[in-house]
């Protein structure tokens, strides 16, 4: 093949980025070296994303050492389609697969303190069309949260609810506050009787008014969802808030995030007359063979979880406390100033005047601080590419041993690139030196929790 082909945007995907690929592989003497630019690829990013950045995306969080090893086991060979049971599998085989299962199924209970939970959502997304297949039919009525306020396409017309055919009413939201606005939600819902009201915000930041919400829509035998996909971690450790208990049906999140497992779904919930529902639409609807490596691996986060969470989610929620208020010091504005910045792991930066979400995070990537844009309050949906918010996490850097005092440093650097228009080739030689200390996963069975200071 002519190092000429042209690759069109049509695949979705960057034709620059492919045409590299192609040439990558082009210059190899052989399929031996074709695989060898893979590996070359993974360990340039562990060095670089791994060993050297800050990374405060709000979406990832480093797995333990144990449960990053589940991920590679035989038993991810294997498949088990179906429910638990050797009378629910389509092969034999499978009785310790059954077990492992179970004592996922089990520790997900304990975590959540719920009356049942499944683990075979490969994707949080996944636990959204599992809500919407099982409580909804096409055609009916859902209230979420809108896009400028943190509301994710998992709940909006261009994700699993408009794949379902749902007509989609906004939740009201104070934008001061940045929170739901009760009053308005109590005139609202009665009007269009939604069958679910879905709580589910990629920009979240304080708890929502669940039991309030839920009161209004009992009228008419509809469902609070929480759509805890970030704060999944923040409720199993009873630092956010308790959406079963406070009157949702179901809560479903990332098994990533906050909770720190494999990449894949979570969802639980105490009622029993919705389990039918849920479990059929995860089998065998949406679901077939559902990677049972990453279920031992959320078991083995499960566990993690149960010993040492309540302490790593206490310190996430103090760092990223810190690092809202480090940033609003040094001129920086961050959301929710007036409430303490944050109740969950989340900062939310207002960084128009410096360039814009998509601008600011390309600039400090340069300078190895890794963030990413978000649609602030005050921005259109359209905006959708060039934001005016910058969302910051603090779960990587928290797992990693971080505390506070860490979080004004951090502070430090991102202030040095966009208050005092730093290069950031300046400042990445900082960022890595301050990183280095800190390689061990702490809140593990491998490394415990970190030193005290």
């Amino acid at each position: 093949m002519s190092d000429e082909v042209e690759f069109p945007v049509t695949e979705g995907h960057d034709p620059q980025v492919l045409a590299q690929a192609h040439k990558i592989l082009e210059a190899c003497a052989s399929t031996e070296d074709m695989g060898q630019a893979v590996l070359s690829a993974v360990e340039r990013n562990k060095s670089w994303r791994g060993d050297q950045c800050v990374n405060l995306l709000a979406p990832e969080a480093p797995t333990s050492p144990t449960v990053r090893s589940l991920l590679s086991a035989e038993v991810g060979i294997r498949a088990a389609e179906g429910h638990i049971g050797p009378g629910n599998r389509w092969f034999v085989g499978t009785r310790y697969i059954d077990e492992l299962e179970a004592l996922c199924v089990e520790l997900l209970k304990r975590a959540f303190h719920s009356g049942f939970a499944d683990h075979r959502l490969l994707s949080g997304m996944l636990g959204n069309l599992t809500v919407y297949t099982a409580l909804t039919q096409p055609g009916d009525v859902i209230m979420s949260i809108p896009k400028p306020f943190g509301g994710h396409s998992s709940n909006r017309p261009d994700g699993p609810a408009g794949v379902r055919g749902l007509r989609i009413v906004d939740i009201p939201f104070d934008p001061q506050e940045m929170a739901v606005d009760i009053d308005q939600f109590r005139r609202t819902a009665p009007l269009v009787r939604p069958r679910v009201v879905s709580l589910g915000a990629t920009m979240t930041l304080f708890p929502f008014p669940i039991r309030e919400m839920a009161e209004v829509v009992a009228e008419w035998g509809g469902h609070i969802y929480f759509d805890g996909a970030h704060q999944l971690g923040l409720v199993a450790a009873g630092l956010f808030q308790d959406p079963l208990r406070e009157g949702a049906a179901v809560m479903t999140g990332s098994a990533g995030k906050t909770f720190s497992g494999p990449q894949s779904g979570i969802i639980v919930w105490d009622d029993p007359s919705l389990t039918a529902g849920f479990s059929e639409a995860i089998f065998p609807v949406l679901i077939a063979t559902h990677q049972v490596n990453r279920v031992a691996a959320l078991a083995m986060a499960a566990a993690e979880f149960i010993a040492y969470g309540e302490a790593y989610m206490r310190q996430i929620v103090a760092n990223a406390q810190a690092l809202g208020a480090a940033l609003d010091a040094r001129g920086i504005p961050v959301l929710g100033a007036s409430r303490g910045y944050t109740l969950t792991h989340q900062v939310i930066a207002d960084v128009r005047q410096f360039g814009g979400g998509l601008e600011v995070a390309r600039r400090l990537e340069r300078a190895n601080v890794i963030a990413n844009k978000n649609l602030i309050p005050g921005d259109r949906p359209e905006d959708w590419d060039h934001p005016g918010g910058l969302r910051m996490g603090a779960i990587e850097t928290t797992r990693l041993g971080m505390k506070e005092d860490d979080m004004a440093t951090v502070a430090d650097f991102i202030a040095r690139v966009l208050v005092e228009a730093t290069p950031p080739e300046q400042v990445v030689e900082d960022v890595i030196e301050f990183r280095q200390p800190f390689q061990d996963m702490y809140y593990s069975f491998a490394h415990g929790l970190p030193p005290s200071d």
